[in-house]
């Protein structure tokens, strides 16, 4: 660990992770846009975008269903040393997490201040009466029990708006931040990206993620393996 680098974090009272896909990977979940993500696969000639829309949603249920059950959900991952040593600065009340992920990982990890911006697979819930259900029946069968209604997880599709009081929160806890810390994201999916925008002008921003990033502000970057980072970061 870069001594520089450690006293910057040892001194941070307000640090904001920014994170994304390449967070999980090393639990086992594949990402969604590098050569073998998610969004490179075939899929019956249809991207995967449509089928992670609010309209394959409505208009072909099954077929919503059967892809989210097949490639987003892994319950048996664990969290990593970067959702470990993030959520430990959480609860110290040094830092906030605002993540691009759904997979439920920094809930498992214990972290607290976490903003998911596109929400999580594991909030479940039915359109029909709005009760919420535990994702184990999801995984079971798309329809309510109860009801009757179908079933979706509590994730922002394709043509449907985020969540105003989570963009609100992340603004805000980007203009107070002392320290930017971006992991695992190549921050080119907006609005996250623009979050970037907010970010307290004073605050050093720092880059860990295997491929470099271009962002046009001042940072640094540290390029490689972001678990190692974390083994070796104290807090």
């Amino acid at each position: 660990m870069d001594a520089d680098v450690q006293k910057v974090f040892d001194q941070a009272k307000r640090i904001v992770f920014l994170t994304g896909a390449g967070v999980s990977t090393p639990s086992g979940i594949p990402d969604y846009r590098s050569k073998n993500g998610l969004y490179e696969q075939d899929n019956d000639g249809k991207p995967a975008e449509y089928y992670l829309s609010h309209a394959c949603l409505t208009d072909e249920p099954d077929q919503f269903y059967a892809f989210v059950k097949n490639n987003m959900y892994y319950p048996n991952a664990k969290p990593n040393p970067i959702h470990e040593k993030q959520a430990a600065l959480t609860n110290q009340n040094r830092a906030s997490i605002i993540t691009q992920n759904v997979d439920n990982l920094y809930h498992v990890a214990h972290a607290t201040h976490l903003v998911e911006f596109h929400g999580n697979l594991y909030d479940v819930s039915c359109q029909k009466c709005h009760q919420s259900v535990d994702w184990h029946a999801y995984l079971n069968s798309p329809v309510h029990e109860g009801c009757g209604g179908i079933l979706r997880p509590g994730i922002v599709l394709y043509d449907e708006g985020l969540d105003p009081k989570r963009v609100q929160t992340s603004v805000d806890l980007m203009a107070k931040s002392d320290l930017i810390v971006i992991v695992g994201t190549s921050m080119r999916v907006y609005p996250f990206a623009g979050l970037l925008q907010y970010r307290n002008p004073s605050a050093p921003v720092i880059a860990i993620n295997q491929e470099p990033l271009h962002l046009g502000i001042p940072l640094k970057m540290i390029q490689g393996d972001a678990v190692n980072f974390f083994k070796e970061l104290r807090v």
